[in-house]
This record gives C-alpha cells, sequence and structure tokens, in this order.
C-alpha cells in the first residue's frame, strides 16, 4: 500500500495528490453539515416535510447544470488558465455560504435567505467538482494514462472516507453543539481547499481553448447505430478501391489541415470576446451533435426517467423517523455509515461478479431489489415488524445499507455505460452531461416526492397517509422497467 502510495505521488506530485483527495474529502463529508441543515428546515423553521424537500430540490438544482460549468472551464481562461482559477472561485462559493450561515442568525431562520445560500453553496460544490474531474482528465493523458485507475481510487477512497467521518461526526455534533457552530466548522474544509489551490501550478495557455473540439466536427465518423469513433484506416482490407479512398482521404485531410490553419488564424485577429464565444458555440454544437445520437440519447432517457417516475420520499421518511420514531441524530449519522459501506459492497459485488451481465437485466434486478426496500418501509411505518421483535432501528439500517447497495448496483454500469458513449475529445463535458441528467432526474423525483406528500396531506405529526405513499411509490418503481428497451440489448457492464 504505501509502495503504491509513493508511485502514485511520484507521477502526480504531492500537491496535486493533497488537492484532489481534499475536494473528495470535502464533498463526502458535506453530510456532516447537510443533516444540521435537515433538522435546521425542520426544527427551526418548522416546514413541513414536503416544503423542507422543496427547499432541499431547489438548492440541489446547480448539480443539474454541471456542463455549463466545463464548458465555461474549457472555453474562456482566466488570465490564460483554465482550472485553478475556476477552482478558487467555486471554492469561495462553497466557504462563504457557511460563513454566513454561522454568523447570521436571521438568514438561516428565513427559509428564503436560507435556500439562496445553500444554492450557492451547491453552485460552488458543483463546480469544484466539475473542474477537479477535468483536471484529473488532463492529469492522465498520454504517458500518465496507465495510472487513471490509481488516481480514480484515490479520489473515490477520499470521498469515502469523507462521507463515513461526516456521517459520524454529524450526529455527533448535532448532540453537542449550535446548529451555528457546525457551519462553522464545516467551512473549515473549503477554507483549506482555498488555500490549497494555490499549491498547484498550471500551465498558461493563453486564448487557445477546445481545439479538440474544433476539430471534432471532420475528424470523427459515426456508424450505423450511431455511436461516433475514429475510423481506423489501417485495418482496412488492402484492394485498388481502398487504395484510391486512402488517397483520397489523405487528399481531403490535407485540405482540412488548411481549413483548420486558415481558421485558427482568424481566430486569432477577433477580440477575445469573440474567440470566447466562438469556442463557446463550437462546444455546445459538439456536446448537442454527440447527445443527440441515438445510442447516447436513449439510454440517458431511461436513466432519467427512471428518476421521475418514482416520487422520492426521503425527506418525509426522515421527519417520520425523527418525529415518530425518536431517532436520535447520531444513529441516523451510523445508518449513514452503513449506507456508505453498503455502497462500496455493491461496488465489490458489481466489479466481482456483475460486469459481465448484460445491463437490462442487471436495472431490472436493481428495480426489484428497490422495490423489495419499498416494501421493507411499508413494514416499518405500519408497525408489522414489532410483532416479531425486530426493533426500528434495524428496520433503518438494513434498509439504509441495502438502500446504497442497489443504487450503486444500478449506477455502476451507468457509469461504465456513460464511458463507452463519450466520442473522443468531448469525454469530460458530455460525461457531466449525464451526471447532470442523473441530478436533474433525482430533483423532479423529489419534486414529484413533495407534491404527492402535500396531496396526501403527510406533515409533520400527520403520517397517516404515509402508508399509501409508499405503496404508490413501490408500483412506480416498477415502470422504468417498462422502458428498458430505451438500453442497447447486447450492452454489459464491462468497459470495452
Amino acid at each position: 500500500m504505501i509502495k503504491w502510495l509513493k508511485q502514485v505521488r511520484s507521477v502526480f506530485g504531492t500537491s496535486f495528490l493533497w488537492l484532489i483527495s481534499l475536494v473528495y474529502f470535502t464533498q463526502g463529508f458535506r453530510s456532516f453539515v447537510w443533516t444540521a441543515v435537515s433538522y435546521q428546515l425542520k426544527d427551526e423553521l418548522k416546514l413541513s416535510p414536503s416544503a423542507s424537500q422543496l427547499v432541499s430540490s431547489v438548492a440541489f438544482f446547480p448539480w443539474s447544470i454541471k456542463p455549463i460549468y466545463g464548458i465555461l472551464s474549457d472555453c474562456i481562461p482566466i488570465r490564460g488558465k483554465k482550472r485553478v482559477p475556476y477552482l478558487v472561485i467555486s471554492t469561495i462559493l462553497s466557504l462563504l455560504p457557511w460563513l454566513i450561515l454561522g454568523l447570521k442568525e436571521s438568514l438561516r431562520s428565513s427559509s428564503g435567505p436560507l435556500m439562496i445560500l445553500l444554492t450557492a453553496q451547491n453552485l460552488g460544490s458543483a463546480m469544484a467538482d466539475v473542474v477537479v474531474d477535468a483536471m484529473i482528465a488532463e492529469a492522465v493523458r498520454s504517458e500518465r494514462a496507465a495510472f487513471a485507475g490509481d488516481l480514480q481510487s484515490v479520489s473515490w477512497s477520499a470521498m469515502a472516507l469523507g462521507g463515513i467521518c461526516g456521517s459520524l461526526l454529524g450526529g455527533y455534533a448535532l448532540n453537542n453543539l449550535q446548529i451555528d457552530r457546525i457551519f462553522l466548522l464545516f467551512s473549515v474544509l473549503p477554507a483549506m481547499q482555498l488555500l490549497s489551490c494555490g499549491l498547484v501550478e498550471e500551465s498558461t495557455l493563453g486564448s487557445k481553448a477546445l481545439p479538440e473540439l474544433a476539430n471534432s466536427r471532420s475528424s470523427h465518423l459515426g456508424d450505423q447505430n450511431g455511436l461516433v469513433h475514429e475510423k481506423d484506416v489501417s485495418k482496412e482490407v488492402p484492394s485498388k478501391n481502398n487504395s484510391m479512398r486512402r488517397k483520397k482521404s489523405q487528399k481531403n485531410n490535407k485540405a482540412r489541415t488548411v481549413i483548420t490553419i486558415k481558421s485558427e488564424a482568424v481566430q486569432k485577429k477577433r477580440p477575445l470576446v469573440m474567440q470566447w464565444l466562438y469556442s463557446l458555440k463550437v462546444a455546445f454544437y459538439s456536446l448537442c451533435k454527440a447527445f443527440k445520437q441515438p445510442v447516447i440519447l436513449r439510454p440517458m432517457t431511461w436513466f432519467f426517467l427512471a428518476h421521475i417516475t418514482i416520487p422520492n420520499l426521503s425527506t418525509v421518511m426522515f421527519y417520520y423517523q425523527t418525529e415518530f420514531l425518536n431517532l436520535d441524530p447520531s444513529f441516523l449519522g451510523t445508518a449513514r455509515v452503513v449506507g456508505w459501506l453498503g455502497l462500496m459492497l455493491g461496488t465489490f459485488i458489481y466489479n466481482r461478479y456483475l460486469k459481465h451481465m448484460k445491463l437490462r437485466r442487471i436495472l431490472t434486478w436493481a428495480q426489484l431489489g428497490l422495490a423489495t426496500l419499498s416494501v421493507l418501509d411499508i413494514v416499518l411505518v405500519s408497525r408489522s415488524h414489532i410483532a416479531f421483535g425486530i426493533s426500528d432501528k434495524l428496520m433503518v439500517l438494513c434498509g439504509s445499507a441495502l438502500a446504497d447497495a442497489i443504487n450503486q448496483l444500478k449506477f455502476m454500469p451507468f457509469l461504465i455505460l456513460s464511458g463507452q458513449l463519450c466520442p473522443p475529445g468531448i469525454e469530460g463535458t458530455l460525461f457531466a452531461l449525464f451526471m447532470s441528467i442523473n441530478n436533474l432526474g433525482s430533483t423532479i423525483g423529489s419534486f414529484v416526492g413533495a407534491g404527492l406528500a402535500s396531496l396526501l396531506n403527510v406533515s409533520s405529526g400527520s403520517y397517516d397517509n404515509l402508508l399509501l405513499g409508499i405503496v404508490v411509490q413501490v408500483f412506480c418503481t416498477f415502470i422504468p422497467i417498462v422502458f428498458l428497451f430505451l438500453v442497447p440489448k447486447e450492452a454489459t457492464g464491462l468497459a470495452s
């Protein structure tokens, strides 16, 4: 382990590894402060479950527009740099809201200002996530590509460690500290992140932005299924026609090179703002062109539908667990730790046993598993488990761990499929779009859940119709199975 860490450090440098690990650790540690936010909405603002879920859904919306941050950092360098300045800006956006909420009681005690500040904080966190992903993608290019898996392992390990620590300490902090102190304590991490940005050097690129995007219109071809790939002429069978085709291709390539050189010369003569607008236009064009291909659009449509067709009742269940079951913050923190362990278990099971399985089969079993867990919620709310001597805490712990494990089994193929479908040259931006679709679907699912709770008059202290809401959720869990025809029939979870 130590030898491996030394090798990774020698390849990427101590400062870079520290910054990457700190950013991902902070992302995982957010559970420390967002647990406090949940209690602030419930206990201090006295919001109903549906209103609380509405505030949270709006606050997390910045995670649904991640490609915008990627395109901006790719196309509009700040003083010739594309990553570190944006990381500084995003870190400041992550830091200031917690300081303001910790110091100004009037702002954290009003739903409107609180929602605005939480939205700004999520804007900074989402932007930092995109920028760091881009930095990792750039760090593993060319001669360091063999270490891509190692760098991702460091990142995911840091996030998992942050999640476990944040969940454990979050419950303890709520029992022993005021919420304003929790906000101020968490601000230490983005403050460290801001200081660490100065440790990483980034080369100045001038006004050059997205050269691979500028050439992507002519350098990639689509196959009969719409999947973009680069044509490998060397694998063609030698023949007279192929020879003529090769000569014609070489002539076209020379012509495209001349056009590209002339285009770049024209671009350099344009004002800087016009160059930025041109880069944004090319990036947006390439992104839309890639996304409209059926082999990309159809699976992403399924993952989006899988979120919006199932009402998310997580906030309502949080109210039920804390008010009706009287579960304390420390236990709920422990339940989140079990959830992180379940997530890691799901990753292991997928990598060990399910990579060769057809995606449709994996996703079918995942939806059935989620439906089964919703049945466990029915048992919990109906209190049927009491007759068998099963405690509420055991039901919540099992549900948390299994739900996160199953969601990870469902999410891992999503990550692999996204990597397979990304055309060369815009991997980072298109992957950010995939993640945004996933996040937007979750946000809309939360809105649907809030609407369902409001329709059933489920409110703080009134959970008579919660059982009906969960029954509706169980039936809705089967809806995405109907749309599995959108996922490629022969696709597996094994990266090609």
